[in-house]
Parts: structure tokens; sequence; C-alpha cells
């Protein structure tokens, strides 16, 4: 199949030297669901079902915020915000995940392959990675 070709019928997502093909569908699906939650996608490795997972559950949290003494609409906690998305996807994909959310914030870190997105909605950043879990075993002293 024609390099061409196969751009027009999936991105390439390139990631550590191996080639991802996502299809066109996956792609126009990911895109509607990020303009109508009002989600700008900066950076991804991770499945298209999972971004989705991820925007449709924030959206989903920043719209459930409601003050109890005035049954309005507050500014939801980013602490709040992150640790139920974190739960979210620790008890749906397994555990270990690591959330940040905030107006601001620097990163560098280091994620499972397939488990990184980072997105803005509204005013917030969300980053959402997953970690490896290895289980610590003291030695049997001789």
């Amino acid at each position: 199949m024609d390099e061409k070709l196969k751009e027009k019928q999936g991105m390439r997502i390139q990631k550590e030297g191996s080639t991802t093909l996502r299809s066109s569908t996956e792609e126009v699906k990911l895109a509607a669901i990020a303009i109508s939650s009002s989600v700008r996608l900066r950076s991804s490795d991770m499945p298209a079902h999972m971004q989705e997972h991820a925007m449709r559950c924030t959206r989903s949290l920043l719209d459930s915020v409601v003050s109890p003494k005035t049954t309005t609409k507050t500014r939801p906690n980013p602490t709040h915000i992150a640790r139920a998305l974190k739960k979210e996807f620790d008890s749906s994909y397994g555990p270990a995940w690591q959330c940040v959310v905030g107006g601001s914030f620097g990163s560098f870190v280091t994620h499972s392959p397939g488990g990184f997105v980072y997105f803005s909605i509204d005013s917030l950043s969300v980053l959402l990675f997953k970690t490896e879990v290895h289980l610590v075993t003291q030695s049997q002293p001789n």
C-alpha cells in the first residue's frame, strides 16, 4: 500500500520508533467529542476509546459541580477532579494511574506505553498517565 493512501486512511502516531495506524473514523469521532466537550487535545499516547473516556469523564465532573447552598454551578476543585479521574481509570484500566489537574503547571513524566494523555478543557489542563507497578520483595537474610 503506498504511503499517501496509508495517510489518507488513518493518522500515523509515532512513538519510540513504532507506528500505530488509527482509522479515520476513530479520529473523526474523537474530534467530534473533543469539540462538543470544549476539549483541546495537547498530546497523547493512548487508544482513542481511552481518550474518549478521559474527556467524557472530565466533562461530566466539571458539569456536575453544583454548590449545595445555592444550587448553582461553582468553580470545580482541581484536586477533586484529579482524584475522581484517577480512581475512574484505576478501576477501569488497572492500578497506577496518576492525574494532575490545574490552570498552570509544568511536568516531565515517564509513563507506560499507551497510557498518556494531556488535554485542556475550559480553563483547566489535565495530565493523566499510567506508571508501572512492581512489587518490592524483601530479600531473606541468609
